[in-house]
């Protein structure tokens, strides 16, 4: 069944994003956080994607409407984006889920890519209550910093060994930590560079790693949000 645009409430003001429902009606929540690219169509695939595999999923437009065409704009949205604001967004779609008669059981995931996996990151610390568990493919964003003592939602990562944007070494040493600390973070490292899921960039996209990266993601996403 193919998604739509919805409108959902967060923090007293209206945000849009789209929703894919999955074809048995169903399921559990997922929100879907976008690259710096925006609500773009290879995100509204991913919703598709995860619907069929059973997922209620949602991606919030985090730069309300703005598109950029190069990655010179996509950095400066980037960087302009109001860090506060967009975890307001996050948790009205994660409750806008919650609400959703579809979203059975009320299990709320969290997935991104790129500057969304920092924010899934980011979702995980500061949004437990509605949250249950968030997965971060190559996460980064210079201004979203992550507390390793306050990240107790369960979180998958996934990283390339060649991705010369985010350094390795960091996320390794922020998974221990967050395991230190109690929580749980399960990361994976891939033969691959930057953005290695995305299809719609072949580029940079890496087949093998994807497919992998997909499986545990599914994997972990059904044994978290039930």
């Amino acid at each position: 069944m193919p998604g739509s645009m919805v409108t959902f409430a967060a923090n007293g003001r209206a945000a849009d994003g789209y929703l894919a429902l999955p074809p048995a009606g169903q399921g559990p929540g997922l929100i879907v956080i976008q690259e710096w690219w925006g609500l773009v169509g290879h995100i509204k695939e991913l919703c598709e994607r995860f619907a069929a595999q059973g997922f209620v999923a949602l991606a919030p437009d985090l730069y309300h409407g703005e598109q950029p065409t190069s990655p010179d704009q996509a950095g400066k949205l980037l960087m302009a984006l109001n860090i506060a604001e967009t975890g307001k967004d996050l948790r009205g779609a994660a409750m806008y889920l919650r609400a959703l008669p579809e979203v059975r059981p009320h299990g709320v995931g969290a997935v991104g890519f790129c500057m969304g996996g920092q924010l899934a990151l980011y979702a995980a610390q500061e949004l437990p209550d509605v949250l249950d568990a968030a997965v971060d493919f190559y996460g980064i964003h210079p201004a979203v910093a992550i507390d390793p003592t306050r990240v107790k939602v369960p979180v998958l990562a996934h990283f390339g060994r060649l991705d010369k944007s985010v350094p390795l070494d960091g996320a390794r040493a922020l998974a221990a930590a967050i395991n230190a600390a109690g929580g749980s973070c399960e990361m994976h490292e891939y033969d691959a560079g930057h953005a290695f899921f995305n299809d719609g960039r072949p580029q940079v996209y890496d087949a093998a790693s994807a497919a992998v990266a997909w499986e545990r993601t599914l994997a972990f996403l059904r044994a978290h949000l039930g």
